[in-house]
């Protein structure tokens, strides 16, 4: 029988922090921009780069994150049967974070046994392991992956229960949905996922499952195409499976670096990916033919790649991604249309192969007798046949909920109900007023009275919302002389800017200004002035918003950022001087003041840095250990009256290898 239910999942976990109460606002170009090799198909760089460019608003920053791991009890939905047992944390993300083969007490994924938040996704924080969802925003990891989604009791297609996670997304504000249906005896996990276009208009959409599985020697991971598009010199362009810059990199362990590949499967081949052992067993993926992408990516074998393994969890784990999606590669959205819905059913499971033929020196023998060894435990047609019965029940409202997500779903369909529109909502996906917390309370206030109301300047001014329906509405509000106060002007100007509208964001903070100082308002100001170039402007703006207040670390930061810039070395000094004490220990804020240290020759000073466990790296940083090798080639330079040149460069990067800790290159240095 099959059985759902709730119960703690405890592991250390880092904490997480309070969100980041400065926007961050998208740029002027909607498109991404990626270098593609002539020999990548027209048909498939049609939709590389469309409406990809990075952003995040009305989502906050998660940049808060440490490193201090403590036990904690996460509240886990566990979905079992006689085969399998899977389990889900709604509160991050509804992440599948563990599926264990019961014959063998086996587990499929890399179960990560730490909650350790790091800079990787599109709101910074992202934690490894599982099974991650990454719904409708832009290339990255999804928004919500360290956030709450709504978790429900829906009714199988046996009248055994399903687990039903949704949310409703932003960004590009729509709803989504996912059903996990484990039937009694299956030996199949299926999530049957829904997309649901509520405009009449189209959106551009984006979607990846994300699964992570153990990194093992001789582990290969498989896909049923000949050739992949990967990265190459100059850019994205078509390779030849297995061989990847001289290396079979379906195997994660010949590849020294970094490496992601995106197979070109056929229109008519069944879409599948696994990776399987030395003995032909492992994870496999497969899917009704909607979700057409498959990609593999590794960390490399090189100190940097093994650096992250550790830094996403402990010493002597690691872990591959294999992935499906919409699209063919991560660096494209598609059109959906309006109005539309778009459905399909994945399944995960434990797959059993000759090992023989999967570890052919013959990459087309190996892939093909994954996909007969495929067909034989779960027909194609079955999933197709389970698809259409999924897509039934998940039209259908779930009979329980068991874990509440956040509020902003029942604050779009009350601003719906009051400007008579139609509720975007299906009934699948279920949010009333009593979702409704204290951070969605002030637009509610709006909806209800037609004013945002005033607060103090040095308390947060809330979130933001990013609708062209909101911004309607609040500047209606103004026009008819409603809330004419810093607060409403403040969020005019963030809706202003998010919309392109530079001229009209500067306006509103200045009338914002007017009413009350405060930081917020000059704060993105100096937003403004450093896209226009104009630094010193830029400067002054962040002095006035860190005098005016609120003295909060990411202030500091990007206020800290333009004196490094300008090498005002004093000043800088004195900006660090003046800061309280739990603002100055901040990780950026020290880096910042070691790259003043090494400017001014105060050498001790750096070393001083590289001592502390750093959270907050970003994928492809490689800051601190440029600050090491410069510390050294400076300390090299003055002991032997020797010029800093190629030569020295070439030397210290030889001899003073970084501590491992520090250490995050994802590419190669020179030798």
């Amino acid at each position: 029988m099959t059985e759902l239910r709730i119960e703690p999942y405890e592991m250390p976990a880092a904490d997480l922090g309070p969100e980041n109460p400065l926007p961050v606002f998208r740029g002027a170009d909607e498109n991404g921009g990626q270098g593609v090799d002539d020999s990548v198909p027209e048909e498939d760089r049609r939709y590389m780069g469309w409406r990809t460019a990075f952003r995040v608003l009305p989502y906050r920053m998660q940049d808060q994150f440490n490193r201090k791991k403590k036990p904690r009890a996460f509240r886990a939905a566990v979905l079992e049967n006689e085969c399998l047992r899977a389990t889900f944390l709604p509160e991050l993300g509804g992440r599948l974070v563990s599926l264990m083969w019961k014959p063998e007490n086996k587990e499929l994924l890399d179960r990560n046994p730490v909650f350790q938040p790091a800079n990787l996704g599109l709101r910074s924080a992202w934690f490894s392991g599982g099974i991650e969802w990454n719904a409708g925003g832009v290339p990255g990891h999804h928004y919500l992956t360290c956030s709450p989604v709504f978790a429900g009791r829906a009714t199988g297609l046996e009248g055994e229960p399903a687990l039903r996670i949704y949310e409703w997304e932003r960004v590009k504000c729509f709803p989504w949905q996912i059903d996990f249906h484990l039937p009694p005896k299956s030996p199949f996990l299926f999530a049957h996922v829904r997309l649901t276009n509520p405009h009449e208009r189209e959106i551009p959409m984006y979607w990846w499952t994300n699964m992570a599985v153990d990194e093992k020697p001789g582990a290969r991971v498989l896909f049923p195409a000949d050739t992949a598009i990967g990265f190459c010199d100059s850019g994205l362009g078509l390779v030849q499976l297995p061989m990847v810059k001289g290396h079979d990199a379906s195997y994660a362990t010949n590849v020294p670096f970094a490496q992601e590949m995106f197979s070109r499967i056929a229109e008519t081949q069944r879409r599948w990916v696994t990776c399987l052992d030395r003995q032909g067993r492992g994870l496999f993926q497969t899917s009704t033919d909607l979700l057409r992408g498959r990609k593999m990516f590794c960390w490399g074998m090189n100190p940097g790649g093994r650096r992250w393994q550790e830094f996403l969890s402990k010493t002597g784990r690691a872990y591959i991604e294999i992935q499906a999606g919409l699209a063919r590669t991560q660096l494209e959205c598609l059109p959906m249309p309006a109005r539309s819905t778009w459905a399909w059913t994945e399944a995960f499971g434990l797959l059993q192969a000759d090992p023989a033929k999967v570890h052919s020196g013959n990459w087309s023998e190996a892939w093909r007798e994954v996909d007969s060894a495929i067909e034989t435990s779960l027909p194609r047609a079955r999933v197709e046949a389970l698809d259409a019965q999924f897509e039934g029940v998940s039209q259908q409202a779930p009979i329980e909920i068991l874990e509440r997500g956040s509020g902003w779903g029942a604050l779009e369909r009350k601003r719906a109900r009051v400007q008579s529109e139609p509720d975007p909502m299906p009934v699948s996906t279920p949010y009333d007023e009593t979702d409704l917390s204290n951070e969605q309370e002030p637009w509610k206030a709006f909806l209800d009275t037609g004013v945002i109301a005033e607060s103090d300047p040095a308390d947060d001014p809330g979130p933001p919302m990013i609708q062209p329906e909101w911004r309607a509405m609040l500047e209606e509000a103004l026009r008819a002389g409603r809330g004419d106060h810093w607060r409403s002007w403040y969020h005019v100007g963030v809706m202003r800017l998010e919309a392109g509208d530079a001229e009209g964001a500067r306006e509103a903070w200045e009338k914002s200004l007017e009413r009350r100082p405060s930081g917020w308002a000059l704060r993105d100001l100096a937003v403004l002035a450093r896209r226009a170039g104009d630094k010193q402007a830029e400067r002054d703006y962040l002095c006035r918003a860190w005098e005016t207040g609120p003295k909060i670390a990411p202030l500091a930061i990007e206020y800290a950022n333009t004196l490094i810039e300008a090498k005002d070395y004093e000043a800088l000094g004195v900006l660090i001087e003046s800061m309280p004490e739990e603002i100055r220990g901040h990780e950026r804020l020290r880096i910042i003041s070691a790259e003043a240290a090494l400017a001014c020759g105060q050498l001790d000073e750096v070393e001083k840095l590289f001592d502390h466990d750093f959270a907050t790296n970003r994928e492809g940083e490689v800051t601190l250990t440029d600050l090491w090798f410069s510390l050294h080639e400076k300390r090299l330079a003055a002991k032997e009256n020797l010029p800093i040149d190629d030569t020295l460069r070439h030397r210290v990067r030889r001899e003073f290898p970084p501590p491992p800790h520090i250490d995050f290159r994802m590419v190669s240095e020179i030798e």
